[in-house]
């Protein structure tokens, strides 16, 4: 009953904050929440707004979309390519963001993936990759330039918000009994027999709650930097496309709006520290699953935390340090 009254009935916060002078980074926004969002920064008032999407072509249309017929000068809007895919493009991004951006104020990182197949990307099945492993690399790449803005001004400190999902609490994380140091390696097969591919997309959300709460406790107290991630709800876009007939009925008849989940996505980048390692949903710091808050989800969270690690060090000898003092 909650959830339906969530989906239909109650109002997420309307964003009214300005963002003048800020510069804002937001992946996946060529389409759904991600382009949502960005139309609202653009109407906050932000300095400069990156869209940073697979794509060029699809950006060059959002970005023509979003500003309307006529822009407003004093918004610079920028598409810039990144695959989320490619641990090189996701380097190459961020090596851009420290060369051509005096400061970032607000990282939204809503890029994310939902397949119904095997498919494999950096050695990773591609969920884990894009969903997760990828979305901390770049994380992990623009803390030095965040932590820099908030040296350098003393307005709102800059927040990075990771795009999670409600679907974190519908798994137990069936592949919890593999060996250690073997969890991620037994998530990469994909779904066992007695799981399903909604499940694995589930684990990758799951994933991402564990590892912002596992972030919390490296930095100092008050952190310079905000990390949060957030639940959009239900919503009409394009990330399940590859998902069955049934899973399009429900969605028809309960999901919200991009526009409106886009919401939730400003709102939790606008909380400061004191949402600093929390799950936001409908516009709210809540409780993540009970199963992330039990004994076992915290040894799990542990474990994930070392085995994404090991992942980062990999791609990035000494980037995970970008996360500490």
């Amino acid at each position: 009953m909650s959830l339906l009254y969530n989906q239909l009935i109650k109002s997420m916060t309307y964003p009214t904050d300005s963002y003048a002078g800020k510069t804002i980074i937001i992946t996946g926004s060529n389409s759904g929440l991600g382009k949502e969002a960005a139309r609202h920064y653009v109407r906050l008032g932000a300095s400069r707004l990156i869209l940073a999407v697979r794509s060029p072509e699809k950006g060059a249309s959002a970005k023509a979309d979003i500003q309307g017929p006529e822009p407003n000068p004093a918004v610079q809007v920028s598409v810039w390519q990144l695959d989320m895919a490619s641990y090189a493009s996701v380097q190459d991004f961020a090596a851009r963001v420290e060369a051509e951006l005096d400061r970032v104020d607000v990282v939204l990182l809503n890029a994310g993936l939902a397949r119904t197949r095997l498919v494999l990307a950096e050695g990773n099945e591609e969920m884990v990759t894009v969903n997760f492993v990828s979305t901390f690399l770049l994380a992990a790449l623009l803390m030095p330039k965040l932590k820099e803005t908030a040296r350098r001004y003393s307005s709102r400190r800059p927040t990075l918000t990771v795009v999670a999902s409600a679907t974190h609490g519908h798994t137990q994380l069936p592949q919890k009994s593999a060996p250690t140091g073997h969890l991620l390696q037994t998530i990469n097969k994909g779904p066992p027999p007695t799981s399903s591919w909604a499940e694995h997309y589930a684990i990758t959300k799951l994933l991402q709650v564990l590892t912002v709460r596992a972030l919390s406790s490296l930095d100092q107290q008050p952190p310079p930097v905000t990390i949060n991630c957030v639940n959009p709800g239900l919503c009409h876009s394009e990330l399940a496309r590859d998902m069955g007939w049934r899973f399009w009925l429900f969605k028809a008849l309960v999901a919200r709006s991009a526009e409106h989940g886009s919401r939730t996505l400003v709102h939790a980048a606008a909380q400061g520290p004191d949402s600093h390692g929390c799950y936001l949903s409908e516009c709210a710091v809540v409780e993540p699953s009970a199963f992330v808050r039990s004994e076992v989800g915290r040894e799990t969270q542990v474990r994930v935390w070392h085995e994404l690690v090991g992942k980062l060090e990999a791609v990035r000898p000494g980037v995970v340090a970008n996360f500490g003092p």
